[in-house]
């Protein structure tokens, strides 16, 4: 009889409290953890991506952390490949693998099997709906979605670009939306016997933790690390650098904005992003939520966490 890997899925919106609260699950259910995070896949990008400190790791070893350059490609497809390998070796070790991230695409296409799109990567067509983007505006751009794929047009926000050009990418080359290899992907078993937990807060109370970290990059060095990234040769119109806090930065940099400007539009940007994560997950069926407010300690909240967790997964 083949038996499932065993995972575990630690998500939610950034500045929820994700990193203390999976370190410690870590430490209690000897495991070890995975990134699903789009940016800290980069390397030199620490600042402005809020990546974990090896102080912080407490020991626990993390994976898909500086995996690339901030010029090497990087997809949901290179993701699922690598994400996979380190599933099996941590299992194989009899650990617990434990992804933790924000980027709902990356964890769903660990769960929802999707090979279907992976093989089609177009920088051309990326490029010229970038190119558009730039002259009339995200907007337009969404709105070219409207009349091929209604399910990823209401589901996308004009904003979130990347996933917009993602999903005309997929109808370009298939004449098919890409909602329709979703849903076919989601009637395929999952390969794993995995818990899905999400955590959430208070929005008020996110969105002021959202400004304290983003004080707290501009704090520790966010535009030296920005300048540096430029020094080094690495182009502004690059996918990494057009990450959340680099973008704003950058803009700054350029003239654009003052910096006070620069850092009100990152929190602005932050807020909304926060926001198009907790639409993404309140979507999936599959996520037990966990609300942060209703627990007076972070260890009380994780004995409820390992008690869901392990009426999911064998953890023996």
């Amino acid at each position: 009889m083949y038996l499932k890997q065993k995972l575990c899925i630690i998500a939610g919106p950034t500045a929820v409290g994700k990193t203390d609260i999976s370190i410690l699950i870590a430490q209690k259910l000897c495991g070890e953890i995975i990134s699903a995070d789009s940016a800290q896949v980069y390397k030199y990008m620490d600042i402005g991506t809020a990546k974990v400190s090896k102080d912080d790791m407490k020991g626990i070893n993390h994976y898909m952390i500086d995996e690339v350059y901030p010029d090497e490609n990087f997809s949901v497809a290179v993701f699922k490949e690598k994400a996979e390998c380190y599933i099996k070796d941590i299992n194989s070790r009899g650990k617990l693998p434990i992804i933790v991230g924000g980027t709902g695409l990356y964890i769903n296409s660990l769960l929802n099997n999707l090979e279907f799109t992976n093989s089609i990567i177009d920088i051309d067509f990326r490029n010229k709906m970038r190119q558009i983007a730039s002259e009339k505006g995200n907007e337009y751009v969404h709105e070219m979605l409207k009349s091929i794929d209604e399910v990823s047009y209401k589901r996308l926000h004009p904003n979130d670009l990347k996933r917009v050009i993602r999903a005309l990418e997929v109808y370009n080359h298939t004449g098919k939306p890409i909602s329709y290899f979703q849903m076919l992907s989601k009637q395929q078993p999952c390969k794993y016997e995995y818990a899905y937990i999400c955590l959430n807060m208070d929005r008020s109370r996110l969105y002021n933790r959202i400004e304290l970290r983003v004080d707290k990059m501009i704090k520790e060095g966010l535009v030296d690390e920005v300048e540096k990234l430029l020094k080094m040769g690495y182009s502004k119109k690059l996918t990494s650098l057009q990450a959340l806090g680099y973008k704003e930065i950058i803009d700054y940099l350029d003239g654009d904005y003052s910096l006070e400007e620069a850092i009100n539009t990152l929190k602005k940007n932050t807020r909304h992003y926060a926001k198009r994560q907790l639409t993404w997950f309140r979507n999936d069926e599959r996520v037990f939520w966990i609300n942060i407010d209703n627990y007076f300690s972070i260890n009380a909240m994780a004995e409820n966490m390992i008690r869901y967790i392990a009426g999911k997964i064998s953890l023996i």
